[in-house]
């Protein structure tokens, strides 16, 4: 493992998300206090706050010579100390691995919000690049994919009312099984199937509580996920979509989701069920089309029930149909992909999500990684740039991106589309430019003041729901009592 101790707490979390960045497979401890470890120390790193300068102390391995970095701040400046120390560190750590990370000392999850932001100022893409590049060390193919995406976020949320609009997000918090990757908070349908209506039951109540509240606003998008929304029996996806569309005024509405999702959970009835009420867009997840990892990863389906499924919904007519594919699945080698990307191809998708796997620390494939030490996990540049290359032949864009701790090859999810068929959802949820009311089970309103705070951000406040389904049932007066309170402020 990797200690980092610190004389003050500082930047916690920043230094701990670019240490794992560089050592994805090892423990990485970080505090001010002193702590004892299970495991046995390999390498450490001692930083050091003084009112006017940060050093940094890293030794590898016990008999190495520590290496020092010591560098001026200003202390009335936090995101430029910040900023400085990732730098530092960075660089430090690169001369340390002979690495390169392709997003350089950006770890959070939403990278376009700097393009983003910078356009709205009115910068170049030369100014966004040289920006991007000193500041962060980005890579030039990263720069350009996230001022790529940036630029047609802009074009997408132009249509969006952000002063008295908001989005409606719906949980269904069940699964046919739980994938051995995932760490969504999902529960097996067959054990949860005669509590489902006692379920709908809760969900509707806060759904009338949000539509009477935002009966004075435009509601510009839907999106019923989860878990898997079809997991519900057909009577019940009719039930919930007719209570939608009875409580809410969908006329401003530009997007309405429902994420099909795993093809063993998908038949025929349910998805006439959802084209009869005119959703708009669907999704049908394969992950992979290569049987033995779906075998692998807990996916009761088979590869011939995707295509089944997605044959099926075309001839329903639906026409905006996205496929979430993974990139570091176990096993899976980069032919692996180029034969899944072939296959996708054929069935020529509408839209197509590529996720790198993320190793969640509640996900089974963490959890008990013994179990798993002997498989390979292997994501690189290739194999993102092999997607984009055949997503490019699709006719498909890139248009959202984001990116999860843990993710193999240090790399990114990104949302390919065909021209007008982006997800509005999708952009709305990683650029938090609107308020997102969230029904359900483990699901999270997000509330964002339109007014822009000096930096240029916005004010963001969330109010979250319980998990547990049976929690979630039993305390559906403090559900809407917590979203009660959350818009009762000015």
């Amino acid at each position: 493992m990797i200690e980092v101790t610190l004389n003050q707490p500082e930047f916690e979390y920043d230094i701990h998300s670019l240490i794992k960045a560089f050592y994805p497979s090892e423990y990485v401890g970080v505090s001010a206090e002193k702590k004892e470890y299970d495991e046995p120390v390999t390498s450490r790193m001692h930083v050091e706050y003084t009112d006017d300068a940060i050093t940094l102390r890293w030794q590898q391995g016990e008999t190495a010579p520590a290496v020092e970095r010591t560098f001026a701040v200003d202390p009335l400046d936090r995101p430029e100390t910040k900023n400085r120390l990732k730098q530092n560190l960075y660089a430090l750590l690169s001369d340390a691995t002979g690495q390169y990370l392709p997003w350089g000392t950006l770890t959070g999850i939403r990278p376009t919000k700097i393009p983003m932001k910078l356009l709205e100022e009115g910068k170049s893409r030369d100014e966004i690049y040289t920006y991007m590049k000193q500041t962060y060390f980005a890579s030039d193919e990263k720069i350009c994919l996230a001022t790529d995406i940036a630029e047609r976020e802009l074009s997408l949320l132009s249509k969006i009312d952000y002063d008295n609009g908001y989005s409606l997000y719906i949980g269904i918090p069940f699964c046919p099984t739980t994938c051995l990757y995932c760490s969504f908070t999902s529960y097996p349908i067959a054990s949860w199937a005669k509590r489902v209506d006692s379920y709908l039951d809760a969900l509707e109540r806060e759904i009338e509580f949000a539509a009477v509240k935002f009966a004075g606003r435009h509601l510009n998008s839907i999106y019923i996920g989860g878990g898997t929304p079809t997991t519900l029996e057909p009577y019940q996806l009719d039930r919930l979509i007719r209570k939608i569309k009875c409580s809410f005024d969908l006329s401003d509405c530009l997007e309405f989701t429902v994420e099909a999702g795993r093809p063993d959970s998908i038949t025929y009835e349910k998805l006439k069920v959802l084209r009869q009420h005119g959703i708009s867009r669907i999704s049908i997840n394969p992950q992979t089309m290569k049987q033995e990892t779906l075998k692998l990863i807990g996916r009761h389906h088979t590869v011939e029930q995707t295509v089944e499924s997605f044959h099926m919904a075309r001839e329903l007519g639906f026409d905006n149909i996205n496929m979430d594919l993974i990139m570091g699945l176990p096993e899976e080698t980069l032919d692996d992909v180029r034969r899944t990307m072939e296959q996708v191809a054929e069935l020529a998708p509408d839209n197509l999500t590529v996720h790198s796997l993320a190793l969640k620390r509640a996900a089974r494939l963490n959890m008990f990684k013994e179990d798993y030490k002997d498989y390979k996990i292997i994501n690189t540049q290739e194999h993102m740039d092999l997607v984009a290359d055949c997503a490019a032949q699709m006719g498909l864009f890139p248009y959202y991106l984001y990116r999860q701790k843990g993710m193999a090859g240090n790399l990114e999810n990104v949302g390919y589309a065909k021209e007008g068929m982006a997800g509005v959802y999708n952009v709305l949820i990683m650029e938090e430019k609107q308020t997102i009311v969230a029904c359900g089970a483990g699901a999270s309103t997000k509330r964002v003041w339109t007014e822009p705070n000096p930096d240029g951000t916005h004010r963001i406040e969330r109010a979250e729901n319980v998990k547990d389904v049976a929690q979630y049932i039993a305390r559906i007066d403090e559900m809407i009592q917590r979203k009660q309170k959350l818009f009762a402020e000015e």
